[in-house]
């Protein structure tokens, strides 16, 4: 089975991108939705953060609060890193889990830190959504409660536009929010991914 790691900046369009090959009932592996998963109460990577990051945390009901999570370790490169050695091991293992459990032509996984985590040789296609700087920040300061800042910040730790397209084996071009352009280059790029699959 081909495993084609999609990736691309904050506000690019990747959910829209993996909604619309779900449509064509091609299998998606999301590591966000993992992240999420593993760190609910009862598991064993939530007892862990909690060891690690002290019960400031920990909300009264035992769960995460990934806002207070997410603010330690923003601009704090070592406490980055200590999240990342928690987590990144746990989400690798749990997507080659089902990975192994999935039976198509290729499936999509999506890893929005993909580049920056050097996973580039995990796949066998890299697949990029791609869009200006000014169209990211367009999109995320009108869905989200972010501050401009904050998006800065963000723009600032992941990949710069030009690294993420000279490592992209395909793109997806998402520029001017035409949902039909985007369908169409997807079902191009779903033809090709199933004649490369039957060509492996």
């Amino acid at each position: 089975m081909l495993t084609i790691g999609l990736t691309g900046g904050i506000g690019s369009g990747k959910s829209t991108a993996t909604a619309l090959f779900s449509e064509l009932s091609v299998p998606v592996i999301d590591a966000d939705i993992i992240a999420h998963n593993i760190t609910e109460p009862g598991e064993t990577t939530l007892d862990t953060l909690f060891e690690q990051f002290g019960s400031d945390i920990k909300r009264s009901d035992g769960s995460l609060d990934r806002a207070k999570l997410r603010e330690q370790v923003f601009n704090n490169a070592a406490e980055c890193k200590k999240l990342e050695a928690i987590m990144h091991p746990v989400i690798r293992s749990e997507m080659q889990r089902q990975i192994q459990a999935i039976d198509a032509p290729y499936c999509i996984l999506v890893i929005p830190l993909l580049l920056e985590t050097a996973q580039q040789d995990d796949f066998d296609r890299i697949l990029v959504v791609d869009c200006t700087e000014e169209t990211q920040r367009r999109r995320v300061l009108k869905r989200s409660g972010i501050t401009p800042q904050q998006l800065e910040a963000i723009l600032d730790v992941q990949c710069k536009r030009d690294q993420r397209l000279a490592a992209a084996d395909d793109i997806l071009y998402n520029d001017d929010d035409d949902i039909n352009s985007l369908k169409q280059q997807i079902l191009v790029l779903h033809q090709q991914y199933v004649k490369m699959s039957k060509n492996a």
